[in-house]
């Protein structure tokens, strides 16, 4: 099937399953879907099964957004009890179309219980609430994690793929690899042929003196197990001269979710960065221009605050700020941890490169131990021109049985949507695309729906008006739906933009903070920083995060006159 004729059945609102080989256009034909939806004034709700995923498609984690979190499983009092979530029931209520990508990494368990959210929040017993669902990835690439070491079902084996019924769009267009050579070997390992004729060409590309494999430079290094990757960061980050600029986490709320958020966060709890390191941006900040995956270079160190400032492959320089990860429940933190948000880079593992198209890489698969790891890594590259191996082991190159039986039914199941929309007259279609247009929410005049985008507000400026207005931080929270922290990273912004002053702000600060300002100004002074976490440990703890995040607010107001 083309990206065009997967277009096609997309633009009707059927559930679709839109899979292929790497390469084959399956973002490219999502993102054309996105802008179709938001041309015509539609919002989908836009997810993926890992948060390094999310990325790819600017979106979020559908565990964060379905909000089911790290739970296994539900109860009907678990589900009556997020029904009542009020931020979580307008998300889901307002949502026509769910876009859930990577789904090759999401478990049959935990595709049953969004079904099962959609359905009672919705109240509604149609899939997903009937909402319209757009399952994205390709199952020759990596597996469910299972945490407990029990077998996990694959997604397509759910209930909730059963009911929902989708129709198959398999892409066998090729965009990414360019050499014919290549595509056979690949194509060859998902059909889990004899390897025989292909092992040459791989053996063309292995580095058979190991020096020379460890300093080849400017190229993506792939591994299997993290630990290779922090060794080989580590000793690169050693042999640059120069000196070291240490950033240490800092976390607030219990101790188990504050766990669960440093296992998840890509940022260590100790960052070590020198001049001339290679780093990855672990977060998105898209004023700032950058997102989870972006690479570059340590350039210098910000003046007085010691914040990095790095080199984009585009030659963009950008500041690195701290940024916070937090967990929330009922629209309010219950723990947050803080870091900048950058990791090293010079090797990243398999599993963090599922998305990548690389130039060239480097890889070392002697001790890949999962299905479709071998795959995923070789399919990163464009060419075997640019595939440096130092070796692989016997699991590298094996597919997981389960998964070449159901391949073939979808790509039967793919050619028979192909031929039946084949049949359908071009009016037909055209009726069908209008009437999904209409029952999402939308307008028939894309014109409409652009100029409605070009009309919303910068979010900055939203609120900047209701600081203008007076409103109490909470009032302004509440307002924005957004949690405090957040909006007082927008006043600071806001702030150094020059848009708001200290008299603007100087409702948001009470009697307390009012008292305490001096003594916090000092601080901040005495620590010679701008980050939060120095200055907390230096009053030992007496002033919340959100206070001394004020307060540096209050502080910057006053000196930026």
């Amino acid at each position: 099937m083309t990206q065009n004729q997967a277009l096609t059945i997309l633009k009707t609102g059927a559930n679709v399953f839109l899979t292929g080989e790497p390469g084959a256009g399956k973002t490219y034909t999502i993102n054309a879907f996105v802008s179709f939806l938001k041309e015509h004034g539609i919002e989908p709700a836009i997810t993926a099964s890992t948060g390094i995923a999310a990325t790819h498609i600017q979106g979020q984690t559908i565990h964060s957004w379905s909000g089911i979190g790290i739970r296994k499983t539900l109860s009907p009092y678990d589900l009556d009890q997020m029904a009542t979530i009020e931020y979580l029931v307008r998300r889901i209520n307002k949502t026509k179309v769910l876009i859930i990508d990577e789904v090759s990494m999401i478990d049959g368990f935990t595709l049953d219980l969004v079904d099962a959210v959609c359905k009672t929040i919705k109240q509604s017993a149609e899939p997903f609430g009937g909402i319209q669902v757009v399952l994205v990835g390709d199952f020759f690439q990596l597996p469910p994690i299972s945490r407990y070491g029990d077998v996990v079902p694959f997604a397509f084996e759910s209930r909730a793929w059963k009911e929902m019924k989708p129709l198959v769009c398999y892409l066998t267009e090729q965009h990414r690899q360019s050499d014919d050579t290549f595509l056979r070997l690949l194509s060859a390992i998902r059909r889990n042929e004899r390897m025989d004729d292909h092992m040459i060409h791989l053996e063309q590309r292995i580095i058979s003196d190991s020096d020379s494999f460890d300093h080849l430079e400017n190229m993506t290094r792939l591994y299997a197990h993290n630990a290779d990757v922090d060794a080989i960061n580590t000793a690169a980050l050693c042999a640059i001269d120069g000196p070291t600029n240490t950033y240490t986490m800092f976390s607030k709320g219990s101790e188990s979710l504050v766990a669960s958020l440093k296992k998840g966060c890509l940022s260590p709890e100790r960052l070590d960065l020198k001049i001339g390191a290679v780093v990855m941006c672990t977060k998105n900040n898209m004023q700032k221009g950058f997102v989870n995956g972006t690479t570059g270079t340590v350039m210098r160190f910000e003046t007085g605050t010691k914040y990095p400032i790095i080199q984009t492959k585009d030659r963009e320089e950008i500041t690195i700020e701290p940024m916070d990860w937090t967990i929330e429940e009922d629209g309010k933190i219950k723990a947050s941890i803080g870091q900048i948000p950058l990791r090293l880079a010079w090797a990243i593992t398999i599993h963090k490169s599922q998305g990548l198209s690389l130039d060239n890489a480097m890889m070392d698969l002697r001790q890949v131990f999962e299905f479709g790891q071998g795959y995923v890594a070789l399919s990163r590259v464009r060419s075997l021109s640019g595939l440096y191996l130092a070796g692989w082991n016997a699991q590298t190159f094996q597919v997981h049985p389960r998964i070449l039986q159901e391949d073939q039914i979808f790509h039967e199941q793919s050619d028979s949507a192909t031929e039946i929309f084949a049949g359908i007259e071009a009016d037909d279609l055209e009726t069908m695309h209008k009437n999904f247009i209409l029952a999402a929410g939308g307008t028939l005049d894309a014109k409409k729906g652009k100029q409605a985008k070009v009309e919303k507000k910068d979010t900055l400026d939203l609120t900047k008006e209701l600081v203008l207005e007076g409103k109490s931080l909470s009032e302004i929270a509440k307002a924005r739906k957004m949690v405090a922290t957040t909006i007082l990273d927008h006043i600071e912004k806001l702030i150094i933009l020059k848009k708001l002053n200290y008299e603007n702000i100087s409702h948001l600060i009470d009697a307390k903070l009012l008292k305490a300002l001096p003594t916090i100004t000092v601080a901040f002074s005495a620590c010679d920083t701008t980050l939060l976490s120095p200055v907390y440990n230096h009053l030992d703890g007496k002033y919340t995060f959100d206070m001394l995040r004020l307060a540096r607010a209050a502080i910057s107001a006053k000196n930026n006159k």
